[in-house]
C-alpha cells in the first residue's frame, strides 16, 4: 500500500513539474498586438464626426446603410446607455489583454503557425449569437455580450444564455473560436462523432486556459459542473443502453449537444440536468485518450473519433 501511494506521489510530482516547465516556456513566448476600441470610438463621436469614423473604420459601415441609420444611432438613448455600460465594465484596454495574451501564447505554443490577430471591440445591440467573430486577421468581441450574467439589458434572456454573458467566459469564447480552425469535422453524422468533436474543443480549452475552472471552458455554472460530475456513471450508462453511441438521429443534437436549458433523458432528472451533457462526455473520452496514449495535439485535431472512443479506455466516475 505504502509502495503505491509512493508511486502515484512520484507521478503526479513529474506530472506538476512537466506542466510547470511547459508554462515557462509559453510566458516566454512574445505577443504583440493591435487592439481597436471600436467601441469607445463610436462612443465618443458625433454626428458631425461621422464621415471622419468611416473613413478610419470603413469594415464596420456597409454601404447600404444609409448615414441617416448612423447619426440615428450616434445619438440613441439605449445605444448610449449601452456604451456606458461597456466603458464601466472594460474601462481599459489592460483587462481584455490579461485574457488574451496567455491564450495567443498557447495557441503559439501548440499551433507554431497561429498569427496573432488584430482585436477589434464593438457592440453590437447584445448580438449574443455572435459574441466573438474571427475574419481572416481580425478578431471582433462584442463587448456588450459580456456585461455580466445578471445585467439589467439581459431581462428577457433565457438563462442559459445569459449565465454565459459575463467577463470571465470571453478566454473559453476566443478560444473555441480558434479551435474551430484546428479541429477536423467529423466524417459521421454519429453522435460519437460529434460529442468527441466537442470533447475535442474542450481539451484544447484545458491546455490553452490553464487557470480557467472547467465550469467556465464549457459554459456551465459551478453547480451544473457538480451535476454532470456526480451524474457521470449514469449518463454513460444511459447512452450505452439506449445504443446513442453510433445513432445518427439528428434530434440528439438538440437533445444533449447544443446549448439548452437542460438535457433531454426524458426522464424525471432532466430538469435538474445542464445541457450539453453529450460535451461534457465526449471531453471526457478526449481527456481519457490523452492520458492513455502515446499522441500530441496536433494528431489528435485529425484522429477518428471511433479511433479515439476505442483507445481512449474511458471508464466513468463513479
Amino acid at each position: 500500500m505504502k509502495y503505491s501511494v509512493l508511486v502515484l506521489f512520484l507521478v503526479l510530482l513529474f506530472s506538476c513539474n512537466n506542466e510547470s516547465k511547459v508554462e515557462k516556456e509559453i510566458e516566454k513566448i512574445p505577443i504583440d498586438f493591435e487592439m481597436i476600441r471600436f467601441d469607445k470610438e463610436f462612443a465618443n463621436a458625433s454626428p458631425v464626426e461621422l464621415p471622419k469614423l468611416k473613413a478610419e473604420f470603413p469594415a464596420f459601415f456597409p454601404k447600404q446603410y444609409n448615414d441617416s441609420i448612423w447619426i440615428e444611432k450616434l445619438t440613441d438613448t439605449l445605444q448610449n446607455q449601452l456604451e456606458i455600460e461597456v466603458i464601466k465594465t472594460f474601462p481599459t484596454d489592460g483587462i481584455l489583454e490579461d485574457d488574451l495574451v496567455p491564450l495567443f501564447q498557447h495557441i503559439k505554443y501548440y499551433f507554431p503557425k497561429f498569427q496573432t490577430p488584430i482585436v477589434v471591440t464593438t457592440t453590437s445591440d447584445v448580438d449574443y449569437r455572435n459574441k466573438i467573430i474571427l475574419a481572416d486577421s481580425l478578431l471582433i468581441i462584442g463587448l456588450d455580450n459580456y456585461l455580466g450574467s445578471e445585467h439589467r439589458f439581459y431581462e428577457g434572456i433565457d438563462k442559459y444564455i445569459s449565465k454565459e454573458m459575463k467577463p470571465s467566459q470571453i478566454g473559453p469564447d476566443v478560444a473555441e473560436t480558434y479551435a474551430r480552425l484546428y479541429i477536423k469535422p467529423p466524417n459521421k453524422a454519429s453522435f460519437l462523432g460529434q460529442i468527441v468533436y466537442y470533447g475535442k474543443q474542450l481539451y484544447l480549452k484545458d491546455i490553452w486556459l490553464p487557470n480557467a475552472s472547467d465550469a467556465e471552458k464549457i459554459g456551465y455554472t459551478e453547480q451544473e459542473y457538480k451535476w454532470a460530475e456526480e451524474n457521470e456513471e449514469y449518463m454513460w450508462r444511459y447512452f450505452v443502453e439506449k445504443e446513442l453511441l453510433y445513432s445518427t438521429d439528428p434530434k440528439l443534437g438538440a437533445r444533449f449537444i447544443s446549448p439548452a436549458p437542460f438535457s433531454k433523458f426524458y426522464l424525471e432528472l432532466d430538469n435538474e440536468s445542464p445541457g450539453m451533457l453529450g460535451r461534457y462526455l465526449g471531453w471526457k473520452i478526449v481527456r481519457a485518450y490523452m492520458e492513455n496514449n502515446d499522441t500530441n495535439v496536433q494528431q489528435l485535431m485529425v484522429t477518428e473519433a471511433d479511433e479515439i472512443f476505442t483507445n481512449s479506455k474511458y471508464k466513468p466516475k463513479k
